[in-house]
């Protein structure tokens, strides 16, 4: 099928929590078959993060929901040398094995690349690290918070007086998962297959300051914390308005004259401090406090939707609530829902929309070990030997 581009396609994900989970979940979504591989006993550790205790103590945590629908689950010890031969085994069926480790993890154990590429040479192995698998940090330890420290973001992200600060959201961990899907969705195209894919959410994140890093490469520009200002233009960033704040980018002159004339601002047009972009630019809180003079006088949505017939960009600031109620996204189907035991449980489906369907997950996020039956009988267990496994705690 067209919205299901890796049908056919076997994914080995053996991660924990999110960058590994998000690359799969995006792999499921495209059709892939994903089999989760996880801890006899506890599984990924998501299975108990979340604002809801009470999944927590089911291993269902919300945090686990987020990017596991779509996948199966089976349980194996890989530290023991029954579970090594089980894995080896799996491999030579799959496709795809994703790893989130700290670097050296699965050569220890006697599973690193050129040990599961010996038992499948068309095996993609993508190890998904905070770092990389090379250089002087490949052995610490790395959460979101931490590559977002060393990766710069944090410094440019806030107002002067406030920055440092985190963003919002696990965005290293996401940049990083995206990363590595596009990585393997490359790698699955290549003839012959097989590739050991070597995946830095750092080096992700850093790849995506492209305007920030190019100023300072090229342009020679420290980088630096601008809040809500965009600072190739002006007036381009956050703007109160009587009721909230609102989002302009009169970015090009013809914006800047359609906006000044639209709030009766002809005099803002006819001052020389806002004659040319660079001048806006240099007088930028000047002129934004002189907008807003007018902006206040009226509710958000007003301009918001005056603006923008007037070709000038604008929108509201929205919260997440009303970001995911809000009609133009709602009307487009991202958040879907999956049946949990006759539970709805909504979830977010691919931001890809192919040939007019967009992929979504069509079974809910797996118990732990649920697919251990199935799966392992698929690679010539019997029964008693799957059941005696169980008993020993290698499954």
């Amino acid at each position: 099928m067209a919205t299901e581009p890796l049908a056919g396609i076997r994914v080995l994900d053996l991660t924990n929590v999110l960058a590994g989970p998000y690359c799969c979940y995006h792999l499921a979504l495209m059709g892939a078959e994903v089999i989760k591989v996880e801890r006899p006993g506890s599984g990924d550790l998501a299975r108990v993060l979340g604002a809801d205790p009470q999944r927590n103590a089911q291993g269902m945590g919300i945090s686990f929901l987020a990017q596991n629908a779509g996948k199966k689950s089976v349980t194996l010890d890989m530290k023991a040398p029954r579970g090594k031969a089980l894995l080896k085994q799996l491999v030579r069926t799959a496709d795809v094995l994703v790893e989130n480790f700290r670097p050296g993890v699965m050569d220890r154990l006697g599973l690193g690349p050129d040990v599961l590429r010996a038992e499948n040479p068309r095996l993609i192995y993508c190890a998904i690290s905070g770092f990389g698998q090379t250089g002087p940090r490949r052995g610490d330890p790395a959460y979101d918070q931490i590559v977002q420290g060393i990766s710069g973001v944090m410094s440019i992200t806030g107002a002067p007086d406030t920055a440092p600060y985190r963003v919002g959201y696990p965005l290293a961990d996401t940049v990083g998962g995206l990363t590595a899907a596009f990585a393997i969705a490359a790698a699955l195209n290549a003839n012959p297959r097989g590739a050991v894919l070597d995946i830095s959410m750092t080096e992700a994140v850093i790849s995506t300051m492209g305007w920030v890093v190019s100023n300072h490469l090229i342009g020679g520009l420290p980088p630096a914390p601008h809040g809500n200002e965009n600072t190739t233009s002006a007036p381009s960033g956050t703007f109160q308005a009587a009721d909230g704040p609102i989002n302009i980018a009169a970015n090009r002159d013809e914006q800047w004259q359609a906006l000044a004339s639209h709030l009766g601002r002809d005099d803002l047009l006819a001052d020389p401090d806002y004659a040319t972009r660079e001048d806006r630019k240099r007088n930028r809180h000047a002129l934004r406090a002189a907008l807003e003079d007018t902006l206040k006088t009226r509710p958000a949505a007003d301009w918001v939707r005056e603006l923008n017939a007037l070709g000038v960009p604008s929108g509201p600031v929205l919260g997440v609530a009303e970001a995911l109620a809000d009609p133009q996204l709602a009307g487009r189907g991202l958040i879907g829902s999956v049946d949990m035991d006759g539970q709805e449980v909504r979830l977010s489906g691919s931001p890809v929309v192919m040939d007019g369907t967009r992929p979504m997950p069509n079974t809910p996020p797996p118990e732990l070990g649920t697919d251990n039956d199935d799966v392992w009988a698929g690679i010539g267990l019997e029964p008693d030997e799957i059941e005696q496994l169980k008993n020993e705690g290698i499954l």
